[in-house]
């Protein structure tokens, strides 16, 4: 106390010889309390400074937190990310392996009804050979009827059909030329006559028809 009241003295100087004792006295009791208050202040300020770091020190803390919680929600969310895209990939690699076994089965069994069809008319054929043997050639005749008959049948169901082009224009799509003969009974420049039949399936040409073309003749 004594270094406080000679510290407040030199900084507020006062002629203690001119004054009375009641004055002295209030005069220290001034000093000190004038020193007491700066003292006072001078912690305040120390104490909301302290404050002030202990609140940085928690907003600090707090971030940090934060930013941890969002980067696990992050790190979640990518690894769902991953196994949903490792997912599709083997759901789209499933899916195309099943269509190349589609396609591969298509190839190679799409024309099985078309066979079984056929095979009846094999069946005919055979027949028809034990006939020629046992019942001559007229029943033969008539089993062969039979057979181009039933053969066109399974041709019209699986939507192939023979060209009928005798009298039409030529078609570079549908026929092939093969050789030129008189028009007779049809214009020049038509067909005249069919070397081998062509057949159309759904309305494409897979054969061409071998076509004979009218020509006029010169009179003598």
């Amino acid at each position: 106390m004594a270094v406080r009241f000679l510290t407040a003295t030199r900084r507020y100087p006062i002629d203690l010889c001119r004054l009375t004792p009641s004055a002295v006295t209030r005069s220290v009791v001034g000093l000190f309390s004038t020193a007491a208050e700066q003292r006072s202040a001078g912690d305040d300020c120390h104490g909301d400074d302290g404050d002030d770091g202990e609140d940085d020190h928690g907003h600090s803390v707090t971030h940090v937190r934060t930013l941890e919680m969002r980067a696990r929600k992050l790190e979640e969310q990518v690894h769902d990310l991953t196994e949903r895209y490792k997912r599709a990939l083997a759901d789209s690699d499933n899916v195309r392996r099943r269509t190349q076994k589609f396609v591969e089965d298509a190839k190679q069994f799409g024309i099985q009804s078309f066979c079984r069809d056929i095979v009846e008319v094999a069946d005919l054929i055979e027949k028809s050979a034990e006939v020629e043997e046992r019942d001559g050639v007229q029943q033969l005749t008539q089993n062969l009827a039979h057979i181009q008959g039933r053969l066109q049948d399974v041709f019209t169901k699986h939507g192939l059909e023979k060209m009928s082009p005798v009298g039409a224009t030529y078609d570079p799509y549908q026929h092939e030329i093969v050789c030129h003969t008189p028009a007779e009974g049809v214009e020049p420049g038509s067909i005249a006559v069919v070397k081998q039949d062509g057949y159309m399936l759904h309305g494409r040409t897979i054969r061409h028809a071998h076509v004979g073309i009218a020509v006029k003749t010169q009179e003598h």
